[in-house]
């Protein structure tokens, strides 16, 4: 995994050169009316509507301006989005548009545009450059992120101060020394450590990279039993899991949303997190304290970006109308207006510097602080979902009793390889 900065004011000044040729952008065939379908996923946390009225605002004013396409929307939870665009595509009932969680499969099957096939110059030289690199398969890019988030060390501030805890620590040594403090104060979970099957992958991840690591080389090969990566799950085995710093339930069988559940009641003392999370435990009254992820010997060195994506299939031959269609997604006004609505961060270079500066989103602006230099997870290997899997399935068992994490790793590292091998 290629560590990928944003070199902003490169980036900005591309912006101003290439904004004369915005005019030559694509736009929409006249050829009569056309209606492109949109799969997109909800975002809303409380079971609202919100995410249906973002688009239902942001289809209409395109329309208006746009009266021969119309936009026809079809909003899928998170746990179905990804599965009913597959059977739509295997039915060869493929939408023109999808906003869901993976595209390296499609790109992969050709079914995709790719960016430069649908987006003005502007618009596609806007991307964070993280983000463009995890989008991309074979130095293409077919993924268009749709939203982002980091990763930050939350703790509760109520639960520090009872401790006797003044500062978030910064190392792993002072994390362990926080954790045990807050084990001394009784706290259930004094550093929640979620490794159960839900999200491990992620978890995981972050680990890796406050190690020094990831989970692929220079060159994009996974190396997930890398010296770095076994000395990080020793640590965690060692230093948190053996001295019950974790809490009641093994890592392995803790899965996230628990972990996150028993913040948002005040009964974890710390835990990695993202923005939605932070949102969620302030409503139920936990004080929220939040810094970068300490590394080694000091803050990590990357942190933990992710990001969801949005594509143009090919199918239906919609490509100027698609183009058009996801210029106007990716202004300003629509990328923040969503963004700043579900506590996420934007994927566009001028979006990200206008949150950074606007007062309404100063709650985001130590995850902001951790986007430039972010790594996201090898999204654009077809092989990632089955290693994700395994992952989940399996990483958990690198710190329980009686495991050797070298041997854990190991495991997971020729089967990462052996699946890389078959894409």
């Amino acid at each position: 995994m290629q560590r990928r900065f944003l070199g902003l004011t490169a980036t900005i000044a591309a912006m101003g050169m290439t904004a004369a040729l915005s005019g030559c952008g694509l736009t929409g065939a006249d050829s009569g009316d056309v209606t492109l379908k949109l799969v997109a996923a909800d975002y809303d946390l409380t079971g609202g509507d919100t995410t249906k009225k973002y688009w239902d605002e942001l289809t209409a004013a395109y329309e208006a301006e746009h009266p021969d396409v119309k936009i026809d929307v079809q909003i899928e939870s998170w746990n179905d989005v990804d599965r009913k665009v597959a059977e739509m595509v295997e039915a060869d009932q493929a939408p023109d548009i999808a906003q869901i969680g993976a595209y390296a499969d499609y790109a992969a099957a050709d079914e995709l545009y790719s960016a430069d096939e649908l987006l003005s110059i502007p618009v596609q030289a806007n991307f964070l450059a993280p983000l463009v690199s995890a989008g991309e398969m074979k130095r293409t890019q077919y993924g268009l992120p749709f939203a982002a988030s980091t990763r930050l060390l939350f703790f509760n501030e109520e639960l520090f101060d009872k401790a006797g805890i003044t500062e978030p620590p910064t190392t792993w040594d002072e994390l362990a020394a926080a954790a045990e403090k807050l084990k001394d104060e009784d706290v259930p979970y004094p550093f929640a450590l979620p490794l159960g099957p839900e999200e491990a992958q992620a978890e995981t991840m972050m680990w890796l990279l406050s190690g020094g690591d990831g989970y692929t080389d220079g060159s994009d090969r996974y190396r997930i039993d890398s010296d770095l990566n076994v000395q990080t799950f020793d640590w965690l085995k060692k230093n948190l899991v053996e001295k019950e710093l974790t809490g009641p339930i093994a890592p392995g069988k803790l899965n996230r949303k628990d972990a996150f559940a028993a913040f948002s009641r005040g009964e974890v003392g710390m835990l990695n997190g993202h923005p939605s999370l932070m949102q969620e435990a302030e409503k139920k009254g936990v004080k929220v304290g939040k810094v970068a992820l300490p590394g080694v010997n000091g803050k990590a060195k990357a942190s933990m970006g992710v990001a969801d994506w949005i594509m143009g299939f090919k199918q239906n031959g919609h490509r100027e109308e698609i183009g058009t269609f996801l210029d106007f997604v990716f202004s300003d006004q629509n990328v923040l207006k969503f963004a700043g609505g579900n506590d996420l961060l934007p994927p566009t270079v001028s979006a990200y510097s206008r949150m950074q500066s606007e007062e309404e989103h100063k709650n985001l602006r130590e995850f902001l602080k951790e986007l430039p230099n972010s790594q996201l997870p090898p999204v654009g290997k077809t092989s990632w979902a089955k290693v994700s899997e395994n992952v989940k399935q399996n990483i958990g068992k690198a710190v329980a009793p009686g495991q050797k994490p070298a041997e854990v790793l190991a495991k997971l590292a020729r089967e990462a390889t052996e699946a890389e091998n078959a894409e």
